[in-house]
């Protein structure tokens, strides 16, 4: 295959893939606005397997993840990352249109900036040359790591406001969000490393069976751990929690090659400056989302007073007298038992 036809098969691929993730991404919104509070646990659990719209998310998290290797295959990551972040965009129009609503300025502004912070993550990040690999110490040492800060987000431990009513659904929604991306970024990295150890290219001694079980493993429950800890963000709203997931998901990935493999942000100093720089552009755009995604409270409506009753003419209001009241009975001193009426004043004398 020519390089332009394999650049435009990346490209088909990658807007597939994001619009996979972001069909995803709606179906699980609606699937937690629709399902009412659900206990804490294994019920919760079992309740959300028992719904077919989760099995269709994660149907099209599958197709979207595949589509992204693919595309990864006949396109450099320099071109099929950035074409990744266009879930964000294709997700809120999605997401509006079933919620019966309109994206709102606030919204695409937050979108716009979000875009920008990650698409200049990507720009200054370096990918991973090949068979630098984590080995099987460094991947037990990371996954125990990201285990406790997980419980640690997902516990809502860092949102401990919200008892107190000055935090909210969203708070907490943000950092199950964060707690997602970071397990996705880690499940990432270990595929690397299971990937070099089936090779038989890992660093150290050659692993045995039940080492490379032990990393199959720990992928599998990092990779489901996100894709739940996701459903449990966009209790949240959706637009905020999706920017958090793809932002957070790169910048573990990053932390893991710049702690133990060696791997540094290009252009040296510059890169980090712009990093530190585009990270803030990014969480402007995450501000702007969560303000944008909430929604305004419906109006009162007051009702109007009944008109007054008017005339068969319509044009002279009808006063209704009020019913005169009975005269009072008096008491006959001489006779407690027997009572008189009221003595009514004598008429005016009428003039002749």
């Amino acid at each position: 295959m020519n390089p332009a036809a394999g650049t435009a098969l990346a490209v088909l691929l990658s807007l597939v893939s994001a619009a996979g993730y972001a069909l995803a991404a709606v179906a699980q919104s609606r699937l937690a606005a629709a399902s009412p509070a659900a206990p804490d646990g294994r019920g919760a659990l079992r309740a959300l397997l028992a719904r077919g719209q989760w099995w269709w998310a994660v149907g099209l998290n599958a197709a979207g993840a595949l589509a992204h290797v693919a595309a990864l295959h006949y396109g450099p990551l320099t071109l099929v990352q950035p074409l990744g972040a266009l879930t964000l965009v294709a997700a809120l129009p999605l997401g509006a249109y079933c919620a019966r609503r309109r994206v709102t300025r606030t919204e695409w502004r937050g979108a716009l900036w979000t875009l920008g912070g990650l698409v200049g993550l990507v720009a200054v990040t370096g990918p991973t040359a090949p068979g630098e690999a984590l080995s099987l110490r460094e991947s037990l040492i990371v996954a125990a790591a990201t285990a406790l800060l997980i419980a640690v987000l997902a516990s809502g431990r860092l949102h401990g406001r919200e008892q107190r009513g000055t935090g909210g659904p969203a708070a907490r929604g943000l950092g199950h969000a964060t707690a997602s991306g970071i397990a996705s970024g880690v499940a990432s990295a270990l595929t690397q490393t299971l990937t070099a150890a089936l090779a038989l290219d890992l660093p150290g001694a050659e692993p045995t069976w039940w080492q490379t079980a032990l990393l199959a493993v720990l992928i599998s429950g990092f990779a489901s751990g996100g894709l739940l800890l996701s459903q449990a963000a966009y209790r949240g709203g959706l637009a905020a929690p999706l920017a958090v997931v793809n932002l957070s998901n790169p910048a573990a990935a990053a932390v893991i090659g710049v702690a133990l493999l060696g791997e540094t942000f290009r252009a040296g100093a510059w890169g980090w400056l712009v990093a530190a720089g585009a990270s803030l552009i990014a969480a402007r755009g995450v501000v702007l989302l969560t303000k944008g995604g909430t929604q305004e409270p419906a109006p009162v409506t007051v009702a109007a007073p009944a008109p007054a009753p008017v005339s068969p003419q319509g044009t002279t209001p009808l006063t209704v007298p009020a019913p005169a009241s009975a005269p009072e009975p008096t008491v006959i001193p001489a006779f407690p038992g027997l009572t008189a009426p009221e003595a009514e004043p004598a008429p005016a004398p009428v003039a002749g």
